[in-house]
């Protein structure tokens, strides 16, 4: 008989012999050895990769630009409401507000955007080889800018220069360059030397080295005194109106001078919005910019 043309197995029996009744009731998988039972372990599939968690979430999105929107408008509903004689009237006519609060934006973007151009590349500088006794001088002299009194350097600075926007970006640019230039310095000396001597030593040039390993890992603190500069030079346009540079200070001052509440009051109102509003923007900057290895928890 050919082993093609035999009888299947009957239930319960083996290739070779039947199977004992034990074996039959064991869950797959369970053998024995030497008497003991035995369960073949089953490989678990990996977990899948976790998404990373998002850095910006609807919290930061919303939270800050919902309380501003409500504080514009509890502040414009009160500003029409309240009776406002000639003089208020004359300071809030047409545009003035909308053309005052573009001035403040203007002098503010164009005073930080100097302080970047000058202050990141002076702070690398000053951490390199060649200039590294020179950092603690520079520092200092960076220092003395903000010791001074905004609105005596604005004063010399108009005796200096005369009176424009310029003399109040100028001003507002050295008053502002400090914690740039200090915390550029201060992030580039952090970072573990280790790092850079392994950087150079796969090759890297002494820019591959700088654009690619110090200046991330000393991006958080440079961002932050890119942040502190942003609201310095908010608060520090407010004094722009004394050096005919405009603003919402001309708003502030021209409250104070005709003691009009309603126009002092929206001069001041407006200038904390604007500041919280740079501080919210440059915050979303800086979790953006920060590299995943860096972020705490």
């Amino acid at each position: 008989m050919t082993p093609s043309s035999r009888s299947p197995s009957p239930s319960g029996s083996g290739p070779t012999g039947p199977v004992p009744a034990s074996d039959r009731d064991r869950p797959p998988g369970e053998h024995d050895v030497k008497g003991h039972a035995f369960r073949d372990e089953e490989e678990e599939p990996p977990p899948p990769p976790a998404r990373p968690a998002r850095r910006i979430t609807w919290r930061k999105l919303v939270l800050v630009p919902a309380a501003l929107a409500v504080v514009l408008i509890v502040t414009y509903v009160w500003i029409s409401n309240v009776e406002l004689d000639a003089i208020a009237k004359n300071s809030l006519a047409g545009d003035t507000v909308q053309l005052r609060w573009w001035q403040h934006v203007r002098l503010t973007a164009i005073s930080t955007f100097w302080v970047l151009i000058i202050a990141i590349p002076l702070g690398i500088a000053l951490t390199r080889r060649g200039l590294r006794r020179a950092a603690p001088v520079v520092t200092a002299i960076a220092n003395i800018g903000q010791a001074t009194p905004a609105i005596g350097l604005l004063a010399l600075l108009v005796i200096w220069l005369g009176i424009g926007p310029s003399t109040a970006i100028t001003g507002m640019v050295i008053y502002a360059v400090l914690p740039v230039l200090s915390n550029t310095v201060a992030g580039l000396k952090a970072i573990e030397p280790t790092l850079v001597e392994a950087s150079r030593g796969i090759g890297m040039s002494a820019m591959g080295t700088l654009t690619k390993v110090e200046l991330p890992l000393a991006v958080p603190l440079i961002l932050a005194g890119v942040r502190t500069a942003l609201v310095l030079n908010v608060g520090t346009a407010t004094l722009a109106t004394f050096g005919g540079g405009g603003g919402l200070g001309d708003l502030i001052t021209s409250g104070i001078q005709t003691q009009r509440m309603p126009v002092l009051v929206l001069g001041s109102v407006l200038t904390v919005v604007l500041a919280l509003l740079v501080d919210w923007l440059a915050s979303l900057v800086e979790v953006a910019l920060t590299p995943r290895g860096l972020e705490v928890g």
